[in-house]
């Protein structure tokens, strides 16, 4: 369990993103309609917009928007092509980072993502860079409350669930990402919601960093990276000492 991971979890689970929720909207809502787009408006028939689609209702996001967004994919309101574009690259301590991205401009995107790797004394890397060290996997955040360890696992296990991590007030639920979607039926048919679902890069290893100034500025890429607009996702594989993560 990488520190980065567990970080970012728990910053997620109890709601510390609040602040960027229009940008959450809008990093969404460009899912879905890439998702509707390439597989048609009807969730049924499309595996990866009804994935998207717990994503959404995860994140509270109206109907309004979630429909207007398919409508846009669908042809049936105007709107702009996306291009959906993965970079990597080394952070401050030569920690790996990758970051997902979702745009219009292309040139935008590379520019503002170099700018700030560069500005943290980082920099971009070619393509397959870092992949290796991570696995693409369906993730899980579910609330504790009501909810044992046992009962989450009986309920997941034969649809793929992969690994449970129990983060106190809440679990973390990993999976193969060929198994998303068959986890994601199984938490519904017993009214098991999460408060997050998502696709993401877990890493293979993970570099321990124990200088308080190092956690601040990598800590600080991360945060300006996820505040681009074209970002979707920053993943990495930094694993803070605990003492510096609680504090």
């Amino acid at each position: 369990m990488s520190g980065h991971s567990k970080w970012a979890t728990i910053k997620r689970h109890k709601g510390a993103l609040d602040a960027k929720r229009g940008k959450i909207f809008s990093v969404i809502s460009k899912e879905i309609t890439i998702a509707a787009k390439n597989g048609g408006g009807d969730p049924q028939f499309n595996p990866r917009l009804r994935t998207v689609l717990l994503k959404a209702k995860s994140s509270n996001m109206p109907n309004d928007n979630i429909d207007r967004a398919i409508k846009k994919g669908t042809g049936e309101l105007p709107g702009v092509s996306y291009d959906e574009l993965v970079y990597e690259g080394y952070g401050p301590a030569g920690i790996g980072i990758i970051v997902e991205v979702t745009t219009d401009n292309k040139n935008r995107s590379v520019s503002e993502v170099r700018s700030l790797f560069t500005k943290f004394g980082g920099n971009l890397a070619g393509a397959g860079a870092l992949a290796f060290n991570f696995q693409r996997m369906g993730q899980f955040l579910i609330s504790a409350e009501n909810l044992t360890e046992d009962k989450l696992m009986e309920v997941t296990i034969d649809a793929g669930a992969d690994d449970i991590i129990n983060h106190g007030d809440h679990f973390e639920l990993r999976c193969p990402l060929a198994d998303y979607d068959n986890v994601s039926a199984a938490l519904e048919k017993v009214k098991i919601e999460a408060s997050e679902s998502a696709v993401v890069y877990i890493p293979n290893s993970t570099m321990k960093i124990e200088d308080a100034d190092m956690v601040k500025k990598i800590l600080k890429l991360v945060d300006s990276l996820e505040d681009l607009e074209d970002v979707k996702a920053v993943h990495s594989n930094y694993d803070i000492a605990t003492d510096l993560l609680e504090g």
